[in-house]
């Protein structure tokens, strides 16, 4: 079984920022500048690989993806929850640690709320007793493969499945538990096979309906530009994305929480995804 190449740390960093932004970004363009008209009409899985990308017609609910909730249903995946009640499902992409996941656990601890936590091999390796942290905290820990690829360049069945295989028996062997079967893939980036791919092993694939650019570590968003982004676009039953690596999501998280609570929003596990 191969295991991640022991890079220096910031070399892990620079490469998953580089990996993360042109699917975020590419998210952000659509969300940005897609005409209204355009975002209302019907989205189909599509069967060449593509990036996840949303776009927000009207502030305040929920986006249209480049899927639709009925197309991604029948592969078990999501990237939106329960759209009939106030409920924010929290997610975290966890490529490697820098010191502000703990900081995350606490906020999530001290408003009881649940989340999932997608990690890589490194995140794993590197930081065994966060993880076990976040599993022992109640929070689910999700596949985001050992390696961090491109996904939707992978055809067969047998080498997908061993980036997920690989991941999950390390969980196991760091945590002493069985990893949920809950998958993201890398960089947004997937096709059609890919939701066969991973349904056939028995995963949802996550995607989300809510995320901003927080992956630059030194290049950090204000706590006002974060606060910007993330208030007015909530909308019930929100998949959001945030990366645990962002030391303004380690700050404004209690606030964040506090506030999306003052809208009259609660937080619910992946787990109780319609």
């Amino acid at each position: 079984m191969s295991r991640w190449n022991r890079a220096p740390l910031l070399t892990f960093s620079a490469l998953v920022s580089l990996t993360l932004t042109a699917a975020v970004l590419l998210t952000l363009n659509r969300t940005e500048n897609k005409p209204a008209a355009e975002a209302s009409a019907p989205a189909v899985v599509e069967a060449s690989a593509v990036n996840w990308g949303l776009s927000f017609p009207t502030e305040g609910q929920p986006p249209a993806g480049n899927a639709s909730v009925e197309d991604l249903a029948q592969y078990d995946a999501y990237y939106l929850g329960d759209s009939g009640q106030k409920v924010i499902y929290l997610t975290f992409d966890c490529g490697y640690e820098n010191g502000n996941t703990e900081k995350i656990l606490d906020a999530l601890k001290k408003h009881h709320a649940p989340a999932a936590f997608f990690v890589v091999g490194h995140m794993i390796e590197s930081a065994p007793d966060i993880v076990r942290r976040m599993a022992a905290e109640g929070h689910i820990v999700g596949n985001h493969t050992f390696h961090h690829p491109d996904m939707s360049s992978i055809s067969q069945q047998s080498a997908f499945q061993q980036e997920l295989d690989t991941l999950a028996a390390l969980y196991q062997e760091t945590v002493g538990q069985e990893l949920p079967r809950f998958y993201r893939p890398p960089q947004g980036k997937y096709s059609e096979d890919n939701l066969r791919q991973a349904q056939a092993l028995g995963y949802k694939t996550i995607f989300w309906s809510l995320a901003y650019v927080d992956w630059y570590a030194d290049d950090q968003p204000t706590p006002e530009q974060a606060f910007s982004k993330l208030l007015p676009r909530i909308h019930d039953g929100a998949i959001v994305l945030l990366h645990s690596t962002s030391s303004t999501n380690a700050d404004i998280l209690d606030e964040l929480l506090t506030k999306w609570e003052a809208m009259g929003y609660r937080f619910a596990s992946l787990e109780q995804l319609p």
